[in-house]
């Protein structure tokens, strides 16, 4: 399958040349989404030596990835490798998320950082993770343990329908984009793999993360129970 990087970045000048070099080490192009960084993030992607898509304005990671994909798509690629522009994923483990891919035949591969063992997170935001996978898990069928990563390989049928609607609300881009993967009757799959702490960039902070998790908790929740009434 013919693949590309795509990496959402906003204002990620201390990291994303790094990202860049990395995803060329492992022999794949990258095409970095800048989403209205105010700093130097598009030259020091394309001074790395990738594709550099430039936003105006910023439109949220969401947005970012839906542009990306609808490049690859409009392009002829049938897969694309997500990754983040902070660091914390590293590029030398795609070719574990390929193998995967190519093995389980999923159309989403989710590189989860807690199969492969201890992820430091706080105590509320890790038990708020827990039942948000767990939710998500029954309603795909399909035991996943880190809804929330960003690290994935997306495949053909799927690529062409995330350029299309893609989720761009905050954990939209992660969460709600499993719950559509299974509406269009994707199989989703997982891979353990390692993940470092955040490095540089722009993040919301570790209460806003948590209240936003909550949130998209309670509407799975309530989701559920709309289905399954007692």
């Amino acid at each position: 399958m013919r693949t590309v990087v795509v990496v959402p970045a906003f204002n990620e000048q201390d990291s994303v040349g790094e990202v860049v070099k990395r995803i060329a080490a492992a022999g794949l192009p990258a095409v970095v989404v800048d989403d209205g960084s105010t700093d130097s993030t598009a030259v020091e992607a394309e001074t790395a030596g990738a594709r550099v898509l430039r936003l105006p304005v910023n439109i949220g990671v969401g947005g970012a990835l839906r542009t990306g994909f609808a490049y690859a798509v409009g392009k002829g690629f049938e897969r694309v490798v997500q990754v983040d522009a902070d660091l914390q994923h590293d590029p030398s483990l795609i070719p574990a998320l390929l193998e995967a891919a190519d093995h389980t035949g999923a159309e989403l591969v989710i590189g989860s950082r807690f199969a492969a063992g201890d992820y430091a997170v706080s105590g509320v935001r890790r038990a708020l993770m827990r039942m948000l996978a767990r939710l998500v898990s029954r309603t795909v069928g399909s035991e996943l343990d880190d809804v929330t990563s960003g690290f994935r390989v997306i495949s053909q049928p799927l690529l062409r329908r995330f350029a299309a609607d893609y989720p761009t609300e905050y954990l939209g881009d992660t969460v709600e984009a499993i719950l559509l993967a299974h509406k269009h009757g994707a199989t989703v799959a997982q891979v353990p793999v390692e993940m470092a702490p955040r490095s540089s960039g722009s993040s919301v902070s570790r209460v806003h993360a948590a209240g936003q998790l909550a949130r998209v908790l309670f509407a799975m929740a309530v989701r559920s129970w709309g289905r399954n009434p007692s």
